[in-house]
């Protein structure tokens, strides 16, 4: 048990003596440096919550978490969305159709997945309401082939909400003169911003019956049906056992694991083995206090004498660089961790403006899912980077107690 006067001691000892002002520059670089270790790690942590958050509220808000789907067109989608909706784990069911081509306007082309959807059904299963910039999904009338795309599409093909883009089906016509591509005229009646290049650039959205057209279907045939799910880690299993149900020859089923699973994994692992590096990082600035505390216990050798002849014991001893050691440990991981959660809450809105600052993304959207940085603060991370410092700490600090509380009185006093 610490006795009030070895605490006092040992905190006291933080500072070294006037003659030897090395010792307490050494003290404070070793505050310093466990500081700037935990600052390192919440704000990295961070970043990498933030791209696992927005990997699955943005990007994974927008693809379907599962489909299914059919070799021919579905005529009664109504029925096979209620027996899919009897499932408990599935949130939410709307219908789709998918076509493949090439948008092109004034000699500008830009290639694009059609996504046709029923504007009142898709809201219950996509978040694309959310970041509509003009117009609005109800814009998508049946017959007006309206197109709702984002806008580095509407910026690469020089186009905003009322102009004509002609869409180029992968597929041509056999008339008398040839061989021409099927295409159509669709109005631009929205453009939304999700912040991810894939679907801002290669996504647009039109109408379930127009699309439906333009494959030579029914108008209320369907290519299959979007699940959403309350836990989407569920979907590849769930959507699996539906498709069994539903009849394994007719139906098939596929979910966001493989269109977007390696890349989620990839920051899954990302963050693992980054937090594992930076907290090597924290262990040197941790051990930094063995060599403070060697060169604190040679200059005080003529102190731990005169305890040790007033009666103080071993244990006694090495209480007091203990708590010299852990006094070093507690302050530098506080104002770590209130200095790296001040940054990391920070972080995005900072390289943000350095982005506008110098006219350089560092994220750019062709090459990243996401075009900005983000950031999210989580507790338990806070509170593990500060246990492990205050425990690599505390580690540090009982060898040189250790080699304290050995010190023999009369040796240290011979030259005293």
């Amino acid at each position: 048990m610490f006795r009030p006067l070895f605490v006092f001691i040992g905190t006291r000892y933080t500072r070294a003596k006037r003659r030897n002002h090395f010792v307490s520059f050494i003290s404070l670089t070793s505050m310093i440096g466990l500081a700037l270790g935990v600052v390192v790690m919440i704000v990295v942590l961070s970043v990498m919550n933030g791209f696992d958050h927005e990997m699955r509220t943005r990007v994974l808000g927008m693809v379907p978490h599962a489909t299914i789907e059919s070799g021919e067109p579905i005529s009664d989608w109504q029925s096979l969305a209620a027996k899919v909706k009897q499932n408990p784990q599935v949130a939410a069911v709307a219908p789709f159709v998918q076509m493949q081509g090439l948008l092109t306007n004034n000699g500008k082309v830009s290639k694009v997945l059609l996504n046709a959807i029923d504007p009142v059904q898709e809201r219950q299963v996509s978040i694309i309401d959310n970041f509509m910039q003009q117009g609005k999904l109800d814009d998508l009338a049946p017959g007006s082939f309206g197109i709702v795309i984002g806008d580095k599409a509407a910026a690469k093909l020089g186009v905003a909400v009322g102009d004509k883009l002609t869409f180029v089906a992968p597929e041509v016509t056999v008339t008398p003169a040839g061989m021409f591509p099927r295409m159509k005229r669709f109005t631009v009646v929205g453009i939304f911003h999700v912040g991810a290049g894939e679907i801002d650039g290669y996504l647009g959205i039109t109408n379930l019956q127009d699309l439906a057209k333009l494959h030579r279907w029914k108008p209320d045939q369907v290519q299959g049906l979007r699940l959403k799910f309350d836990d989407l880690f569920q979907a590849p299993r769930v959507a699996w056992t539906i498709a069994q149900q539903l009849g394994e020859d007719q139906y098939y089923a596929r979910d966001w694991t493989r269109t977007h699973g390696n890349l989620y994994q990839a920051i899954r692992m990302e963050k693992a083995m980054i937090g594992l590096l930076l907290l090597l990082i924290v262990a040197v600035a941790a051990f930094n206090i063995i060599s403070t505390l060697v060169m604190v216990v040679n200059d005080k050798k003529g102190d731990i004498a005169i305890l040790r002849t007033l009666g103080a014991t071993p244990g006694s001893i090495m209480a007091t660089f203990m708590v010299q050691g852990t006094v070093i440990g507690v302050v530098g991981t506080l104002i770590g961790a209130v200095v790296g959660i001040f940054a990391a809450l920070n972080v995005s809105a900072a390289i943000s403006a350095l982005e506008g600052l110098i006219g350089h993304k560092f994220l750019n959207a062709d090459v990243y899912f996401i075009d900005y940085l983000p950031s999210q603060v989580q507790s338990q991370d806070v509170l593990m980077v500060c246990a492990a410092a205050l425990v690599l700490s505390f580690l540090a600090t009982l060898y040189p107690a250790w080699r304290a509380a050995r010190t023999q009185p009369a040796e240290a006093l011979r030259y005293e």
